[in-house]
């Protein structure tokens, strides 16, 4: 069995995650920025021929790049945020090398998430928001993909799907301002000052979705992420409602009692 944990940030799953990983030490937990076999949020995503430029582009580096390399076919997938460096520019390279947020076509975008999601073969992972947060938002934020579309989408992904053995655990916020309160502390530093919070607001305002639409403003985040928990919701209800497990965000106690 796998497990995907899923639901709008701050909702806990990052929690839920160390919770189930702590209960089922058997289980391979997998988060963000880590290899996953179906997930590449905060990887960069090469081919043969460009892999090498990058390396030789940061000598320094050259290690650290290699160690958190796994060549998938005729791909390599850096999990260049988990490298660690004083040079910022390092991070702002890789990151154009994401397939998220309009860095592919849709076509290609489609193309490689489906064909992961087939390739996959391994049991006993626990995913931490691998299904829906990355990818919804790409086909919210950024493809301003109508709910329509964005359901033929996850039809594909279902059929894609066939035949693995997985549940979800999605998280669902009844106070999504409250909880959006809580991580910003959380995500402060030690002087109080926040940095999700800003980066946050700077990728949402300078999305395409935001700027066709005239959104702006904490308000406006709120309603989106809204927006995006019900879609989500209607998901797991129309294309995984035998393998879905609501949970209240932060209101589950004993992870043995939901698996």
């Amino acid at each position: 069995m796998n497990y995907f944990v899923e639901g709008l940030q701050g909702s806990g799953k990052s929690t839920l995650v160390q919770k189930l990983s702590e209960k089922k030490p058997d289980l391979t937990a997998i988060r963000e920025g880590e290899y996953s076999p179906v997930e590449l949020a905060w990887c960069a995503y090469l081919d043969e021929k460009k892999y090498p430029e990058v390396v030789s582009k940061y000598p320094s580096l050259r290690k650290e790049i290699e160690e958190k390399t796994v060549k998938e076919g005729d791909k390599r997938i850096v999990m260049y945020t988990k490298i660690r460096t004083e040079d910022r520019s390092f991070y702002q390279d890789l990151e154009q090398y994401e397939i998220y947020n309009n860095r592919v076509s849709f076509e290609e975008f489609k193309t490689i998430i489906l064909r992961r999601f087939r390739a996959w073969n391994t049991d006993g992972n626990i995913f931490e928001c691998s299904l829906f947060q990355n990818i919804v938002e790409d086909l919210m934020l950024f493809r301003n993909l109508s709910d329509e579309e964005i359901f033929a989408f996850y039809e594909e992904v279902r059929e894609a799907l066939s035949g693995k053995d997985f549940r979800i655990f999605y998280l669902k916020a009844s106070d999504i301002e409250g909880n959006l309160s809580v991580i910003r502390k959380e995500r402060s530093d030690e002087n109080g000052v926040e940095i999700w919070f800003p980066l946050m607001m700077e990728f949402f305002e300078n999305c395409p979705y935001a700027k066709e639409n005239g959104r702006s403003g904490e308000k406006d985040l709120i309603r989106h992420f809204a927006h995006r928990q019900e879609l989500e919701l209607r998901i797991c209800d129309m294309f995984f409602k035998d393998r879905t497990t609501i949970l209240p965000s932060k209101g589950y106690n004993d992870p043995d009692a939901i698996i």
